[in-house]
């Protein structure tokens, strides 16, 4: 386990409460993006979110274009696609599903890389559970009530994405130093997601005031995040992130609660429980490594 330093500034927060507070910072970012889709479309505000990041992203690391060798521009192209892939149908999902289920489903995406190639019997139990908090979200009977097909296949889709992501996320970490990578892998998921948002009439439907929330989207979704995570990684192990990370779901489901009025089942409510405990349980059993350090 990586110590950590003695000598800390006071105004620095502390590993754990940081990545709490990233997933806070996440899932209320996704309960004011929902606020805006009656306006702006789940694609135009998912275009809006994902430009903006790019902007601040790209001011904040200044990464150098015209230095990119072609093994880099080979990692970081599919990275920013599958970004923008991720967000666009996370984004439609959520037009249609509750957040907290929707992030629960999501979260099926880095479960699969967790346990994807192990031999060891705890992560088959992982997967099981999993699969069980999966089936009692199913729409097995239609009628008042009953989750929609599309939206939970929309929510595959953005966790399939998001297995993609962190695959080749590892490539692009190892070829680019800082935020480089993620700068520009952004601004490719800008490049993906605004064609759909902008077919969609997003620009003349934007305003000053949804242009702000727009950004306090993009804050909280990303950039707030992004720095709180990786300032949490440089001293906590990967096991004790995945397990802090394990968490989302049910903030997601208790801020759509707070800030969305939307009421979850019993059953529903068990599902979200089980794909957190697999995930939980999957980064407390993986093998011991250092965790992963910015460049």
């Amino acid at each position: 386990m990586t110590a950590v330093p003695a000598a800390r500034s006071s105004r620095t927060l502390s590993p754990v409460p940081a990545v709490l507070l990233a997933v806070i910072s996440v899932q209320g970012g996704a309960a004011v993006a929902k606020e805006l889709f009656p306006a702006l479309g789940a694609a135009g505000t998912s275009g809006l979110r994902i430009s903006l990041a790019a902007l601040v992203l790209l001011a904040v690391f200044r990464p150098s274009i015209r230095t990119l060798t072609r093994a880099q521009w080979l990692a970081v192209i599919p990275y920013g696609v599958l970004l923008g892939g991720m967000n666009l149908s996370f984004y439609l999902a959520l037009q249609r599903i509750p957040l907290g289920l929707c992030v629960t489903v999501e979260f099926l995406g880095p479960l699969a890389v967790a346990v994807f190639g192990s031999r060891r019997a705890s992560d088959f139990l992982w997967v099981l559970l999993a699969a069980v908090g999966i089936g009692l979200l199913v729409p097995w009977t239609r009628g008042e009530g009953a989750l929609d097909l599309v939206g939970v296949l929309l929510a595959l889709v953005a966790a399939a994405c998001w297995a993609a992501y962190i695959v080749t996320g590892g490539r692009v970490s190892r070829l680019f130093s800082g935020g480089q990578g993620v700068a520009i892998g952004m601004t490719f998921a800008a490049l993906t997601v605004l064609p759909v948002a902008l077919a969609g009439g997003v620009v003349s439907r934007l305003t000053p005031g949804l242009f702000a929330a727009g950004l306090a989207v993009a804050v909280l979704s990303s950039a707030l995040p992004y720095s709180l995570e990786m300032t949490a990684l440089r001293v906590l192990p990967s096991r004790t992130f995945g397990i802090l990370m394990s968490l989302e779901p049910a903030v997601a489901a208790i801020a759509g609660l707070l800030f969305l009025r939307e009421r979850l089942s019993v059953v529903q409510w068990l599902a979200v429980l089980c794909v957190s405990a697999a995930s939980a349980g999957s980064a407390l059993t993986a093998p011991r490594a250092p965790p992963p350090v910015e460049a």
